[in-house]
């Protein structure tokens, strides 16, 4: 196989970010006056279900008891979703969440290599834009030819959806590429998808099951190891 792309999640691949989103959600709830509380054990069950509002709704249907939904609880959710991202996106600006070791490196050694490079995640494109600007600059759009998240396709992950968007994005076939993930439903969607997949785990993820991915790291701080995995001549 002759690597051509590179599809990388966002979400606890390029940063470790969900200790940031869970801080985040417990600001938007104590300002809307809700005594929810979402601990890094509880928040760990949470990283089940993938995107900030279905997980949300997750919580209210399958860990409150007694809890009356508002009648416009989908707005309801909305609106403290979007309170969440704002105090999250602040976070990044303010360079509190750095891009995990050798992201950066692979980005720009990927790229001289002349390999496309793309995202496939479900976090929102706010999110998306306020960890990339600080961790590449302000033109790092320009980096990926294809740039999959939010709500692009109504079924996230582990659904195949946002890693087919991509592939068709980029007009390429899956075994041209490899995706970077980080969590057993990320790995589920692009191994869906026909991809071969490679896992960086994080203090959310190390105890998931990765059957089936092509290797297991902790990071990519070995760059050379990972290179010569994939067969890239940086």
């Amino acid at each position: 196989m002759t690597l051509k792309a590179i599809i990388f999640d966002v979400d606890g691949t390029l940063a470790d970010t969900e200790d940031g989103h869970r801080k985040s959600f417990n600001k938007a709830f104590a300002e809307n006056g809700l005594d929810w509380n979402w601990d890094v054990a509880l928040y760990d069950k949470l990283l089940k279900v993938t995107g900030g509002k279905e997980r949300i709704k997750y919580f209210v249907s399958d860990f409150l008891q007694g809890y009356t939904k508002p009648e416009n609880f989908d707005d309801f959710v909305k609106h403290l979703h979007a309170i969440k991202t704002g105090h999250y996106t602040a976070m990044l600006r303010e360079g509190a969440i750095p891009l995990r070791p050798g992201i950066k490196q692979l980005i720009n050694d990927a790229r001289k290599a002349g390999i496309t490079l793309a995202i496939a995640t479900t976090t929102t494109a706010e999110n998306v834009t306020a960890l990339l600007e600080v961790g590449l600059g302000k033109d790092w759009a320009s980096y990926f030819a294809a740039n999959g998240c939010g709500d692009i396709v109504p079924a996230k992950k582990p659904a195949p959806d946002i890693y087919n968007w991509v592939l068709n994005e980029l007009k390429l076939a899956p075994h041209d590429c490899i995706a970077l993930e980080d969590s057993n439903n990320g790995l589920r969607s692009s191994l869906a998808a026909n991809i071969t997949t490679y896992i960086t785990t994080n203090p959310y993820t190390v105890k998931q099951d990765f059957a089936g991915a092509t290797a297991v790291l902790e990071d990519l701080s070995d760059l050379p190891r990972f290179y010569s995995m994939i067969g890239l001549r940086a």
